[in-house]
């Protein structure tokens, strides 16, 4: 894996270049062998999240629930797609649920904000309550994607973003330290991608987001930094170094 040095390219306040992020979760970042939903992985995140608030910077999250359900894979199988993207939607608010009381456990003020209205359990996604809540220093959990069917967690990671006035996305990966050319569970010689614009993303295909959303970032440029899903590397990217891959349109 190739890192540069320190880059202060960013946003203004705090003790590095961000001053309010958004943290995108695959839900596969919180299952574990035999568990969809790992409590032990949940609060190793919810500590991590922990040293982001720490050290200052305003968070929000989006989570998917893929290790719950996944709707594309769903529909293939038969499923109606709509009916199947708001199944999808339902796990990502057990996730977001799972999520919010790790966090607590670890002393962190939290609001499940859902796109799709579930009283009982969280509050209603509206945003300017969410920037309030922010404001406020909590961590918002934004669930059930934007609420319509067709649309990743990607692309509601792209849109809470830009509405919630975010200088970056964190796309923490389980498995992988950033970019590559190609799949390096098929492709061996898969060579590490430390910079590329949206763009060139689009065009070459690559796993960052899907097309949707790195249209949406693209337009606006709005930075997205990928990396291995640990402490160390939450914090070095917070502090500004070049850590993973980072996309971005000049």
């Amino acid at each position: 894996m190739t890192e540069g040095g320190p880059d202060d390219a960013g946003g203004a306040g705090g003790q590095g270049p961000f001053h309010r992020v958004l943290l995108k979760l695959s839900g596969q970042a919180l299952a574990g062998a035999g568990h969809a939903i790992d409590p032990a992985r949940t609060l190793e995140i919810a500590h991590h999240v922990r040293a982001v608030r720490e050290r200052g910077v305003e968070l929000a999250i989006v989570v998917g629930g893929g290790n719950i359900f996944r709707g594309v894979a769903a529909a293939a199988k038969g499923f109606d797609r709509a009916t199947a993207d708001y199944i999808g939607m339902i796990a990502t608010v057990q996730n977001a649920l799972a999520l919010q009381d790790a966090l607590e456990d670890e002393d962190v003020d939290t609001r499940v904000m859902s796109a799709i209205e579930i009283k009982a359990v969280c509050e209603p996604y509206i945003r300017r309550r969410a920037l309030r809540h922010i404001e406020k220093g909590r961590v918002v959990i934004c669930a059930a994607g934007i609420g319509n069917p067709y649309f990743s967690t990607d692309s509601a990671a792209a849109l809470r973003a830009l509405e919630l006035g975010a200088q970056a996305i964190l796309m923490a990966k389980r498995e992988y330290d950033g970019v590559y050319d190609a799949d390096p569970d098929k492709v061996p010689e898969a060579r590490f991608i430390s910079e590329i614009t949206h763009l060139q993303a689009i065009e070459r295909g690559l796993k960052v987001m899907d097309t949707t959303a790195l249209s949406l970032c693209m337009d606006n440029h709005l930075p997205i930094h990928v990396f291995k899903m640990t402490g160390e590397n939450i914090e070095r990217v917070l502090a500004g170094e070049r850590v993973g891959t980072v996309v971005s349109t000049p």
